[in-house]
């Protein structure tokens, strides 16, 4: 049965949650919310608007979707690349050196995990700065795409203005018309950001290799999702499965709170970083 704590500040959610996971290590993961301190918002929190995010299908099945989706993402991505980790991140990257975390999975594809300095990182979802070509798989870095993509579109972003960026860097336009979409350098095949789409399956080895870690790990800790897709949801299910206590830090019900040892309502920046503060050297 759930223990859902009603916290009157981060220390007593902290030391509350140091009780249950004790010194670990456990597997920390992630979701929106962890980011939204840094300025990416969040798709399902409860102050989010309501969103409709462009499935696999429709990008496969559709040149004019793929305009769309392009010209957005080359308005936002910058937006993306010129965040920082918060101190939620770093927490997490103070933890892993601890010990207390043997590794991130996240479901964030803004690769924050890794730029705060955590060296264990599952990209479930894939990264944001890479793109793969869906006829010949070459994979290359999005600042490469980005000056094709001007070559193409000059002043395009620049005269965007007032955007609003999603969680997976795209800039909400309201046209999109005349945007020239970039094809493989190596091939001509079809460009897509190297990211799981809504529709789009995990690759099943790093599924795998997801599983592998909660498997060595005394236990879950779950921070700034609300577990609505199961492409994280599943992870939840088996650490409970194998008797392990799951912790979930979030604002907002998830899921998986009937599952959890314990649940935090609250936000992940202060809540993280008095939990890493908490914890002393390793004996």
């Amino acid at each position: 049965m759930t223990n859902t704590l009603h916290v009157r500040g981060p220390d007593e959610a902290a030391a509350r949650m140091r009780e249950v996971l004790g010194r670990g290590p456990v597997v920390a993961l992630t979701g929106a919310g962890m980011s939204t301190d840094s300025g990416i918002p969040d798709y399902r929190g409860p102050d989010s608007p309501p969103r409709k995010p462009m499935t696999y299908q429709e990008f496969v099945g559709d040149a004019a979707f793929r305009r769309h989706y392009w010209a957005r993402n080359h308005v936002g991505w910058r937006h993306v690349e010129r965040t920082r980790p918060n101190d939620g991140h770093r927490a997490l990257a103070d933890l892993e050196r601890a010990g207390v975390v043997s590794g991130v999975i996240t479901q964030n594809v803004d690769t924050l995990h890794g730029v705060a300095g955590s060296r264990r990182v599952i990209d479930l979802h894939g990264r944001y700065d890479r793109v793969i070509c869906l006829g010949c798989r070459t994979v290359t870095g999005r600042e490469e795409l980005a000056e094709r993509l001007t070559e193409l579109n000059p002043g395009f972003a620049e005269r965007v203005a007032d955007i609003e960026v999603a969680p997976d860097a795209d800039a909400v336009l309201a046209s999109t018309e005349g945007f020239r979409v970039a094809d493989c350098s190596s091939c001509g095949g079809v460009l897509k950001p190297d990211i799981v789409y809504f529709g789009e399956n995990v690759p099943k080895p790093r599924v795998l290799e997801a599983y592998a870690l909660v498997d060595r790990a005394s236990g879950l800790l779950v921070a700034g999702s609300s577990l609505t897709v199961f492409s994280g949801r599943r992870f939840v299910k088996h650490a409970a499965g194998q008797g392990k206590p799951v912790v979930i830090l979030n604002r907002g019900a998830t899921r998986m709170d009937d599952v959890a040892t314990l649940t935090v309502e609250d936000g992940c920046s202060e809540v993280l970083r008095a939990l890493a503060e908490g914890y002393g050297p390793r004996d």
